[in-house]
């Protein structure tokens, strides 16, 4: 049984009104403009609430009194912030502006009680029972009003170009002058149970998760509302708890953070470059995250820990260097089962378990690099890390370096760090006669074998292709690529030879055996066909510079 003392104290935060009101009731402040200072509503007497209601969009409460009367509660004082901007609904149809740098205020009145509201990349984006309002930061005087189909609105998710709003029909993304962009559709979409940790949105992407089969999350192009790609959704091997896109940068290179019931936290690329989604995790423990509004920085409570991943791409470029960007403090501050509700500029706003807001600061020097890195400032991005003298935000530079081919910055970053073996490596890249080998051992630096086989097979570089093999002791596909173009058989046998020899061990391969009785192991004449195909190599890659040049002179 819900009491009277129940009744005063939730009267704190919404507003009460008893449908026992007198002939001529006292005017309700939203719905008088003449007079300054209205009314208050009355509360209720003291009489028991014996049962409690929350309407469908969750912005109205009934309650049942034991007198026979019945109390009707809207919620009130939410508050929305974004950057010096704080936003607070002081009644049920009017909201109040405060920007906090010069303390200037407005007030927003709308025709019928707001419903859902979102603040963030300077718009204000309002729907009420009828009608979508959109405010710009910069002029709260004239928004933007279009009719909603129906006046539902369940969700609204904010990308820097557009929105969406979910309501009991559909999915919609509209752009901030009130045009519909796309509608999103797939079989079996069920907008009812859509919330913030299944749906994301960025310049360029939608993904939703599927109620139906929790692993899959479906991915639309945010213009034309068509699903990505040849249209098959992402499939997790775990069901997926909360996903978050990334929001800068082109979308090539958008990129997916996905939070499993396992609680862990994996990274994939939106776009489909090769056969399958490259999904890779970076966390374990993940009990909630999000992305930075303006770099593509990724924070989240891990266990008892607040982490930043500065440059979770890095996981794609050198595995290694991950866990060297990350930024760690305990996660106390935030009590239990907190959530955080966006990562703006430098601060992060995270609701704990009891509906209190906190708020924890993290350092602008990343962002800052991310800034460098996306306009090719390598330069400043090198004066940065100098004057920082922070570890992370070397490694950050190093992965973003060798991710972007500039291999000068990645060896002075990675040195930085103390990794001389992977300086000693970009050495050998930069030595190369060709691009495309080049290019090539940049992707095995990466790890991805297959896309540097393909990318050295294209430019015909046939024996660089074996030789990735042998140096990586690919024996049988080395041997298969020789066997194939019908050449260097015996540089590979020889290798492999060699490689038996120094660790005592005895040919046991049935090919290699097979091969090996009919092919003759000459080094003198296998160093001389080697010295040969680096020879053409490099004059190829004259050749081509020489084109090149004489191309950009006309």
């Amino acid at each position: 049984m819900v009491g009277a003392a129940a009744s005063s104290q939730l009267s704190r935060w919404v507003s009460l009104t008893p449908t026992d009101t007198p002939e001529k009731p006292p005017l309700h402040p939203q719905d008088t403009h003449t007079h300054s200072n209205p009314p208050s509503p009355p509360s209720p007497k003291n009489e028991n609430v014996f049962s409690l209601a929350w309407s469908a969009d969750g912005t109205q409460l009934a309650g049942a009194c034991g007198n026979g009367h019945v109390i009707f509660a809207h919620v009130v004082e939410q508050r929305w912030e974004w950057r010096s901007f704080e936003i607070t609904l002081t009644k049920r149809r009017t909201m109040q502006v405060r920007n906090v740098v010069n303390d200037a205020g407005d007030v927003l009145e709308f025709r019928d009680r707001v419903i859902k509201a979102s603040l963030a990349h300077g718009h204000l984006v309002v729907t009420t029972s009828l009608q979508c309002y959109i405010y710009s930061a910069t002029n709260w005087n004239t928004p933007l009003i279009f009719d909603l189909k129906e006046g539902t609105v369940s969700l609204i998710v904010q990308a820097e170009k557009h929105f969406l709003l979910v309501d009991g029909t559909g999915v919609y993304v509209f752009s901030y002058e009130g045009r519909l962009i796309s509608t999103p559709r797939f079989p079996g979409m069920r907008t009812d149970i859509l919330n913030a940790q299944s749906v994301s949105l960025s310049n360029d992407t939608i993904a939703i998760r599927d109620k139906s089969d929790e692993k899959v999350i479906f991915l639309f192009d945010a213009l034309t509302g068509k699903a990505l790609g040849d249209g098959k959704p992402l499939t997790h091997k775990m069901e997926v708890v909360e996903i978050a896109l990334d929001q800068c940068g082109p979308s090539s290179d958008r990129k997916i953070a996905v939070i499993d019931k396992n609680r862990d936290l994996y990274l994939t690329a939106v776009r489909r470059l090769y056969r399958e989604h490259n999904i890779c995790k970076i966390g374990t423990t993940v009990h909630t995250m999000a992305w930075n509004d303006s770099a593509n920085i990724l924070c989240g409570i891990q266990d008892t820990q607040f982490t930043v991943w500065h440059y979770p791409s890095a996981v794609f470029t050198d595995k290694d260097l991950l866990p060297k960007t990350l930024y760690m403090k305990d996660a106390s501050e935030f009590s239990r089962a907190p959530h955080i509700l966006n990562y703006v500029g430098t601060q992060v706003t995270v609701r704990r378990g009891d509906g209190s807001l906190v708020y924890s600061s993290v350092s602008p020097y990343p962002a800052l690099l991310h800034e460098y890195s996306a306009s090719s400032r390598w330069e400043d991005a090198l004066r940065l890390c100098r004057f920082a003298k922070d570890q992370s935000l070397w490694a950050c530079l190093a992965g973003m370096a060798m991710a972007n081919r500039e291999l000068t910055t990645a060896e002075v970053a990675y040195a930085a760090i103390g990794e001389v073996d992977k300086v000693q490596y970009i050495n050998s890249i930069k030595d190369l006669p060709s691009k495309e080998s080049s290019v090539a051992h940049m992707l095995l630096f990466s790890g991805h074998v297959q896309e540097a086989e393909a990318t050295l097979l294209q430019a015909g570089l046939v024996y660089q292709t074996i030789q990735v093999h042998i140096n990586l002791y690919n024996w049988d596909r080395a041997l298969e690529l020789a066997v194939k173009h019908k050449t260097h058989v015996d540089t590979v046998l020889a290798y492999r030879l060699k490689f038996l020899q120094d660790f005592s061990k005895k040919e046991t391969n049935k090919r290699f055996m097979q091969y090996a009785d009919g092919v003759e192991v000459d080094w003198e004449k296998i160093q001389a066909k080697v010295e040969m195909e680096l020879v053409k190599e490099r004059e190829k890659a004259a050749t081509t510079s020489v084109r090149s040049s004489l191309a950009s002179r006309r």
